[in-house]
């Protein structure tokens, strides 16, 4: 299998600039080059992104900054991974903020009849416009994915609802705002909060998750990466460093549970800003864990 590096410059969703700078920044620190060590890659270069007006960012929608960009770029990234998996290839999305998520989903459950998304990640995403506290747009791509929110999300690439949410897995979770923690009870979405991975271990719980992924007989896991899960001492270059959060080597057993299942069709890694970056700590760290992937997927074959 080949890797497909697809660069999504995107700020849009999290209305913070520094983000969009993550692809390029991951390849001046020689991403490819660790990608080519392993396996075949090919620099697919980045999504376009339209210029927009600050000033209009709610022209589209009063409740949701910049809809039409993030919907327009988030179509093209759909269909830039939907033809990389019909290459038979995997796609490797690299943000950007995390409302990339919705085109990424939309592009695997094009390609594959059944999907599971493991949503790594210290927040839910799982907000509407109704619930949503900032207007946000990387805080709903998951919801928007399960069918819930906007229609313009909600329909983004094809019509209709991308993945179930009995197969939305969310880990790591440990900031969610009120209508996030009433639509996961709701829709019967899967949560393992930090607290309960320091409560029972994180490898008990992964062994929970993969037994549940493997029980729901998907075609395809869809693995997305915010870097804020991890602890925010150890991230400083992301929008929203958060205490308490994972370990390297746990972020790197939690890929490895995923990848030993065989499923793991594609991924993304997102939110790294290199502007808030102290000494490229965050950027080194990104290049350790996609190396950490591919080296495992090579293992694997």
């Amino acid at each position: 299998m080949n890797i497909d590096f697809i660069g999504v410059p995107l700020f849009y969703g999290c209305d913070r600039k520094g983000v969009e700078k993550g692809p390029d920044k991951l390849r001046e620190k020689s991403a490819i080059e660790v990608i080519r060590n392993h396996m075949e890659v090919y620099d697919l270069g980045n999504i376009y992104a339209p210029d927009a007006c600050d000033e209009d960012k709610f022209i589209c929608h009063s409740k949701m900054k910049y809809l039409q960009e993030i919907a327009d770029i988030n179509t093209n990234l759909a269909h830039q991974v939907y033809l990389s998996l019909h290459a038979g290839n995997f796609p490797l999305v690299i943000g950007g903020d995390h409302a990339l998520g919705l085109g990424s989903i939309s592009g695997v459950s094009k390609h594959f009849d059944n999907i599971a998304v493991v949503w790594i990640d210290a927040h839910g995403d799982i907000n509407t416009p109704e619930t949503s506290p900032s207007g946000n747009v990387h805080g709903m791509p998951l919801s928007a994915a399960m069918g819930v929110g906007y229609s313009t999300l909600r329909n983004l690439y094809f019509e209709g609802r991308k993945v179930k949410p009995e197969n939305v897995h969310i880990i790591g979770v440990r900031d969610l705002d009120e209508g996030e923690v009433m639509l996961a009870k709701e829709e019967n979405i899967n949560l393992y909060t930090m607290e309960e991975i320091k409560e029972k271990g994180l490898s008990a719980v992964l062994d929970k998750m993969i037994r549940k992924i493997k029980g729901s007989h998907v075609d395809a896991v869809h693995m997305s990466f915010d870097l804020d899960a991890m602890d925010g001492e150890l991230v400083p270059g992301t929008g929203l460093p958060i205490p308490d959060g994972f370990t390297e080597d746990q972020v790197k057993d939690i890929f490895k549970s995923l990848l030993d299942t065989g499923l793991v069709s594609s991924m993304d890694l997102v939110e790294l800003n290199p502007v808030l970056d102290k000494g490229d700590t965050t950027a080194d760290l990104s290049i350790e864990l996609i190396d950490y992937v591919v080296k495992t997927m090579k293992e694997k074959q």
